[in-house]
């Protein structure tokens, strides 16, 4: 059996359909289909993967699990591969695995690719033009994530502004998005700020705790957390461009555990305060000062400690659970993946395409 520990205000707060990052960068994580059951009985409800593995989907079959799969620009740059990667890795699922939306690349414009800059509207535009051409265009939406390096301004709120050099491919994007009734995606992660600028940046500012916040000059709306504040920048920056149609959702966000001797602030105590005060907003059904009558709508990063992911000591401390499923720190809740029991009675033969035989491994719980 699962054993769960769970308070009431956790449970309440996941069953509102906060959305999880499920990333897969690691060599020892749990099977999917013994995620599937710790996922389910936390009462989270929406996945986010960056890829489109079938192992995942399988594993969430009637479920009522919702999903976010990826795919790279190069896997769909144009129309027959499109078609093909939607027949393979998204057609077959449906409807028993529920995928409502794809994202296409991730974070592009982070990076110095100007190539795949250029092609990743036309991208999306294929994979869109795909699902219409299968009638899934209804049910399965297309996007991609930004990081907040594509705005050149962000503060105050009111003044957003999207970088000058990207401009071109922004507006097309925007447009895009307004046409075909999808979100526009962004990863924020306040702990960026403070970690680059700990003196200058109030800590309970980026924890959401008790402080002085800061009051747009322009709007004279109050902000008490950069979280919300980075939200209305992109709105401001969306604006703009002309565009007031368009919801803005949060694809990542979250803090470390821990870091490096120079990423001020990586705690597990700081991650619990983050990931517990966000949450609680989530409850309270709060939008932004910008947009107080729209709920904002999150995918926490991450599910799992991933230990295979490059780049700072960071980057492998972003999960809730370890791989064994014990929580990183305590916000509430506390799970432990199935047990897998193995007997001679779970050996199976399979028999190979084109002769063989080999033997596998079942999986039972206990």
């Amino acid at each position: 059996m699962l054993l769960l520990l769970l308070s009431g205000f956790v449970v309440q707060i996941l069953s509102l359909g906060v959305g999880i990052n499920y990333g897969q960068i690691a060599n020892n994580l749990p099977s999917p289909s013994r995620v599937s059951v710790l996922l389910r009985s936390l009462n989270i409800n929406r996945v986010k993967l960056y890829d489109a593995d079938p192992n995942v989907l399988t594993a969430f079959s009637n479920t009522n699990v919702e999903f976010i799969v990826g795919v790279g620009i190069d896997e769909v740059n144009d129309p027959i591969k499109a078609q093909a990667w939607v027949k393979q890795h998204v057609q077959p699922h449906l409807p028993q695995t529920k995928i409502t939306c794809i994202t296409v690349g991730n974070e592009v414009f982070s990076g110095k690719d100007t190539q795949a800059m250029a092609n990743l509207l036309p991208a999306m535009q294929t994979v869109y033009n795909a699902l219409v051409s299968l009638g899934l265009n209804t049910q399965v939406n297309v996007t991609t994530a930004h990081s907040l390096t594509i705005l050149s301004n962000s503060f105050p709120p009111s003044s957003g502004l999207f970088r000058q050099d990207f401009a071109e491919y922004i507006h097309a994007i925007l447009n895009f998005h307004s046409q075909v009734k999808s979100p526009f995606l962004i990863n924020a992660y306040p702990f960026f700020a403070y970690k680059d600028n700990p003196n200058e940046v109030s800590l309970e500012y980026v924890l959401f705790q008790p402080n002085q916040g800061m009051t747009d000059p322009v709007t004279n709306l109050h902000y008490d957390n950069m979280f919300y504040a980075q939200i209305d920048a992109v709105y401001s920056a969306i604006k703009a461009m002309g565009h007031t149609d368009i919801d803005v959702k949060i694809s990542e966000t979250g803090w470390p555990s821990k870091g490096d001797s120079n990423e001020a602030g990586a705690t597990p105590e700081n991650a619990m305060i983050y990931h517990s005060n966000l949450l609680r907003r989530i409850e309270e059904n709060q939008g932004t000062p910008m947009k107080p009558s729209v709920p904002i709508d999150i995918f926490v990063f991450a599910l799992f400690n991933e230990n295979l992911k490059p780049g700072p000591v960071s980057e492998r401390n972003y999960g809730l659970f370890y791989p064994d499923g014990t929580p990183v720190y305590n916000i509430g809740l506390r799970g432990n993946l199935p047990e897998l029991v193995y007997s001679s009675a779970s050996m199976i033969k399979v028999y190979m395409v084109g002769g063989g035989v080999k033997t596998k491994k079942v999986e039972f719980y206990k």
